[in-house]
Protein backbone atom coordinates (compact mmCIF):
# COMPACT_ATOMS: atom_id res chain seq x y z
CA UNK A 1 0.00 0.00 0.00
CA UNK A 2 2.70 2.26 0.87
CA UNK A 3 3.97 1.64 -2.33
CA UNK A 4 1.53 2.72 -4.32
CA UNK A 5 0.38 5.87 -2.03
CA UNK A 6 4.33 7.12 -3.29
CA UNK A 7 3.19 6.25 -6.79
CA UNK A 8 0.08 8.00 -6.54
CA UNK A 9 1.54 10.94 -4.70
CA UNK A 10 4.75 11.53 -7.51
CA UNK A 11 2.28 11.45 -10.05
CA UNK A 12 0.57 14.39 -8.57
CA UNK A 13 3.43 16.25 -7.83
CA UNK A 14 4.56 15.38 -11.72
CA UNK A 15 1.04 16.61 -13.24
CA UNK A 16 1.22 19.46 -11.06
CA UNK A 17 4.61 20.50 -12.17
CA UNK A 18 3.57 19.94 -15.30
CA UNK A 19 0.74 21.92 -15.51
CA UNK A 20 2.67 25.20 -13.98
CA UNK A 21 5.33 24.65 -16.36
CA UNK A 22 2.26 24.68 -19.34
CA UNK A 23 1.30 27.82 -17.99
CA UNK A 24 4.87 29.65 -17.57
CA UNK A 25 5.40 28.70 -21.57
CA UNK A 26 1.70 29.66 -22.15
CA UNK A 27 2.02 33.20 -20.23
CA UNK A 28 5.49 33.67 -21.86
CA UNK A 29 4.55 33.18 -25.23
CA UNK A 30 1.72 35.16 -24.48
CA UNK A 31 3.83 38.03 -22.74
CA UNK A 32 6.33 38.70 -25.41
CA UNK A 33 3.37 38.80 -27.92
CA UNK A 34 2.22 41.67 -25.75
CA UNK A 35 5.28 43.36 -25.91
CA UNK A 36 5.45 42.85 -29.15
CA UNK A 37 1.94 44.22 -30.24
CA UNK A 38 2.88 47.48 -27.73
CA UNK A 39 5.76 48.28 -29.42
CA UNK A 40 4.60 47.70 -32.67
CA UNK A 41 1.36 50.59 -31.20
CA UNK A 42 4.11 52.91 -30.47
CA UNK A 43 6.32 52.43 -34.05
CA UNK A 44 2.68 53.11 -35.46
CA UNK A 45 1.83 56.52 -33.19
CA UNK A 46 5.38 57.53 -33.77
CA UNK A 47 5.27 57.45 -37.28
CA UNK A 48 1.68 58.99 -36.93
CA UNK A 49 2.82 61.59 -35.18
CA UNK A 50 6.02 62.52 -37.57
CA UNK A 51 3.57 62.37 -40.74
CA UNK A 52 1.44 64.89 -38.67
CA UNK A 53 3.90 66.95 -38.04
CA UNK A 54 5.51 66.88 -41.80
CA UNK A 55 1.88 67.78 -43.38
CA UNK A 56 1.71 70.56 -40.53
CA UNK A 57 5.15 71.82 -42.27
CA UNK A 58 3.87 71.72 -45.65
CA UNK A 59 0.29 73.38 -45.06
CA UNK A 60 2.62 76.61 -43.01
CA UNK A 61 1.37 79.74 -45.04
CA UNK A 62 4.02 81.58 -46.20
CA UNK A 63 4.72 85.11 -44.65
CA UNK A 64 2.48 87.37 -46.27
CA UNK A 65 3.54 90.22 -44.01
CA UNK A 66 6.50 91.71 -46.21
CA UNK A 67 6.24 95.33 -47.15
CA UNK A 68 4.71 96.35 -50.18
CA UNK A 69 7.03 98.45 -52.63
CA UNK A 70 6.58 101.84 -53.03
CA UNK A 71 10.26 102.88 -54.47
CA UNK A 72 11.30 102.39 -57.90
CA UNK A 73 14.04 103.52 -60.20
CA UNK A 74 14.19 104.08 -64.40
CA UNK A 75 12.98 100.78 -66.00
CA UNK A 76 11.17 99.28 -63.28
CA UNK A 77 7.23 99.11 -63.22
CA UNK A 78 4.77 100.12 -60.17
CA UNK A 79 1.24 98.44 -60.39
CA UNK A 80 -2.06 98.83 -58.57
CA UNK A 81 -4.36 96.56 -59.71
CA UNK A 82 -4.51 96.27 -63.57
CA UNK A 83 -2.52 100.03 -63.88
CA UNK A 84 0.89 100.02 -64.50
CA UNK A 85 3.61 103.63 -64.26
CA UNK A 86 6.92 102.51 -65.49
CA UNK A 87 9.69 105.73 -65.95
CA UNK A 88 11.21 104.48 -69.24
CA UNK A 89 13.66 107.36 -69.80
CA UNK A 90 15.17 110.71 -68.64
CA UNK A 91 16.65 113.09 -70.81
CA UNK A 92 19.37 115.95 -69.43
CA UNK A 93 19.19 118.70 -71.45
CA UNK A 94 20.32 122.10 -71.67
CA UNK A 95 17.82 123.36 -74.33
CA UNK A 96 18.30 125.37 -77.57
CA UNK A 97 18.90 128.74 -78.90
CA UNK A 98 15.44 129.84 -78.71
CA UNK A 99 14.59 127.67 -75.53
CA UNK A 100 17.42 127.84 -72.62
CA UNK A 101 17.27 127.25 -68.29
CA UNK A 102 17.11 129.63 -65.68
CA UNK A 103 21.51 130.13 -65.55
CA UNK A 104 22.95 126.87 -63.38
CA UNK A 105 20.13 125.12 -64.61
CA UNK A 106 19.15 122.22 -67.21
CA UNK A 107 16.23 120.75 -68.41
CA UNK A 108 15.20 117.53 -66.71
CA UNK A 109 12.12 115.66 -69.22
CA UNK A 110 11.05 112.28 -67.49
CA UNK A 111 8.93 110.06 -70.18
CA UNK A 112 6.59 107.41 -68.64
CA UNK A 113 4.71 104.57 -69.79
CA UNK A 114 1.60 103.72 -68.66
CA UNK A 115 -0.89 100.71 -69.21
CA UNK A 116 -4.49 100.74 -68.37
CA UNK A 117 -5.77 96.80 -68.70
CA UNK A 118 -8.75 97.62 -66.05
CA UNK A 119 -12.17 98.02 -67.28
CA UNK A 120 -12.53 100.99 -67.09
CA UNK A 121 -11.13 104.30 -68.36
CA UNK A 122 -8.94 106.47 -66.19
CA UNK A 123 -7.48 110.30 -66.40
CA UNK A 124 -4.06 111.39 -66.27
CA UNK A 125 -3.63 114.73 -65.02
CA UNK A 126 0.74 116.13 -64.98
CA UNK A 127 -0.35 118.64 -62.73
CA UNK A 128 -2.35 116.86 -59.82
CA UNK A 129 -0.71 113.37 -60.51
CA UNK A 130 2.66 114.10 -60.32
CA UNK A 131 5.17 115.91 -57.12
CA UNK A 132 8.36 116.71 -58.29
CA UNK A 133 11.49 116.61 -55.86
CA UNK A 134 15.11 117.48 -56.34
CA UNK A 135 17.77 116.78 -54.06
CA UNK A 136 14.84 117.08 -51.20
CA UNK A 137 13.49 120.59 -52.82
CA UNK A 138 10.21 120.63 -54.54
CA UNK A 139 9.95 121.30 -57.86
CA UNK A 140 7.14 122.69 -60.68
CA UNK A 141 6.31 121.32 -63.86
CA UNK A 142 8.64 123.45 -66.66
CA UNK A 143 6.45 124.06 -70.01
CA UNK A 144 9.63 124.81 -71.51
CA UNK A 145 11.15 121.79 -70.61
CA UNK A 146 8.71 120.10 -73.31
CA UNK A 147 9.82 121.82 -76.24
CA UNK A 148 13.49 121.29 -75.82
CA UNK A 149 14.80 119.22 -78.38
CA UNK A 150 15.19 115.87 -76.92
CA UNK A 151 11.33 115.85 -76.18
CA UNK A 152 10.73 116.38 -79.71
CA UNK A 153 7.43 114.07 -81.09
CA UNK A 154 6.92 113.53 -77.43
CA UNK A 155 3.32 114.50 -75.62
CA UNK A 156 2.33 115.27 -71.93
CA UNK A 157 1.04 113.16 -69.90
CA UNK A 158 -2.46 114.44 -69.81
CA UNK A 159 -5.49 112.58 -70.94
CA UNK A 160 -8.04 109.90 -70.18
CA UNK A 161 -6.47 106.16 -70.84
CA UNK A 162 -9.26 103.85 -72.48
CA UNK A 163 -9.52 100.42 -70.83
CA UNK A 164 -7.19 98.27 -72.67
CA UNK A 165 -5.01 101.23 -73.98
CA UNK A 166 -1.52 102.56 -73.14
CA UNK A 167 -0.27 106.46 -72.91
CA UNK A 168 2.89 107.25 -73.81
CA UNK A 169 4.51 111.13 -72.21
CA UNK A 170 6.51 113.16 -70.57
CA UNK A 171 7.19 115.95 -67.56
CA UNK A 172 9.96 118.26 -67.56
CA UNK A 173 11.37 120.55 -64.93
CA UNK A 174 14.55 122.45 -64.31
CA UNK A 175 17.04 121.29 -62.08
CA UNK A 176 20.38 122.81 -60.90
CA UNK A 177 23.14 121.13 -63.24
CA UNK A 178 25.06 119.75 -60.45
CA UNK A 179 22.02 118.00 -58.77
CA UNK A 180 22.13 114.39 -57.27
CA UNK A 181 18.55 112.65 -56.87
CA UNK A 182 15.53 113.33 -58.54
CA UNK A 183 12.35 112.14 -57.36
CA UNK A 184 8.52 111.92 -58.59
CA UNK A 185 6.13 110.78 -56.30
CA UNK A 186 2.80 110.03 -58.44
CA UNK A 187 -0.85 110.04 -57.50
CA UNK A 188 -3.67 108.88 -59.59
CA UNK A 189 -7.10 109.45 -58.02
CA UNK A 190 -7.37 105.87 -58.96
CA UNK A 191 -4.57 104.59 -56.66
CA UNK A 192 -5.20 102.99 -53.61
CA UNK A 193 -2.63 103.09 -50.61
CA UNK A 194 0.98 104.28 -50.83
CA UNK A 195 2.28 107.19 -53.43
CA UNK A 196 4.53 105.47 -56.15
CA UNK A 197 8.32 107.33 -55.47
CA UNK A 198 10.50 106.92 -58.53
CA UNK A 199 14.06 107.91 -58.26
CA UNK A 200 16.58 108.95 -60.92
CA UNK A 201 20.13 109.91 -59.67
CA UNK A 202 23.14 110.77 -61.19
Amino acid sequence: MRTNNTIVKWKWIAAVFFAISMTGAIVGCGGEDAVKDVTNDKQAESGNSETKIDDSEESEPEDTDSEEKTEFYMGETAEQGDVQFTLVNVYESSGSELITPDDGNIFLVCEFDISNNSEEDIGISSVMNFEAYCDDYSLTLDIMGLQVPEAEGKSQLDGNIASGKKMNGIVAYQVPSDYKTMEINVTPDFWSGKDIKFIYSK
